[in-house]
């Protein structure tokens, strides 16, 4: 029997949540009835609104709403026109802050699993205790992970571009 997360994991910091997925499951119930299991390898934390590479750096608005809800939410967004990135809401309510799933086993970058795991805007604010089409389990015991800087937001400036909050199952 699959135990799923619970919605207390989620409510935790992001530098918690973020390592703490490494080795879990992620399953996807696809449309077809297809159930299919993935191990998280790689995630990103994005830390609130005095994170400068996160969202809510610039307030609340229409798009990082969803980041002001609590832990356990999918925050889902396009880049480059192209691009869905699946990230996981965490911690309380109205602090916003999110990890970003950035490779599972077999898919490597974000861009190629949520190609695979067919994630597209309707997932936006789903809730992942109580999704039937995605959610996190238990997985892998005793991981090992290192930790680097995250990627892709020279915007950002030193201080942040420099953090180590993106985790890597090693």
């Amino acid at each position: 029997m699959e135990k799923k997360l619970d919605r207390e994991f989620f409510l935790k910091d992001v530098l918690g949540v973020a390592p703490g997925l490494l080795g879990k499951t992620l399953t996807r119930v696809y449309p077809d009835g297809r159930k299919e299991k993935y191990i998280i390898t790689e995630t990103e934390a994005y830390r609130g609104e005095e994170d400068r590479a996160c969202h809510a750096s610039k307030g609340r608005t229409g798009r990082t709403e969803i980041m002001y809800q609590t832990g356990g939410h999918i925050y889902v967004y396009l880049i480059y026109g192209m691009y869905w990135m699946l990230n996981f809401v965490t911690g309380p309510e109205n602090f916003p802050q999110a990890v970003l799933i950035r490779c599972i086993k077999g898919f490597d970058g974000p861009g190629k699993l949520t190609k695979q795991l067919a994630i597209d805007k309707s997932f936006n604010g789903e809730n992942l205790n109580t999704s039937n089409r995605i959610y996190i389990c238990e997985g892998l015991k005793n991981i090992s992970f290192k930790t680097e800087t995250r990627v892709g937001i020279g915007y950002a400036g030193e201080e942040w571009i420099n953090k180590p909050w993106r985790f890597k199952l090693i």
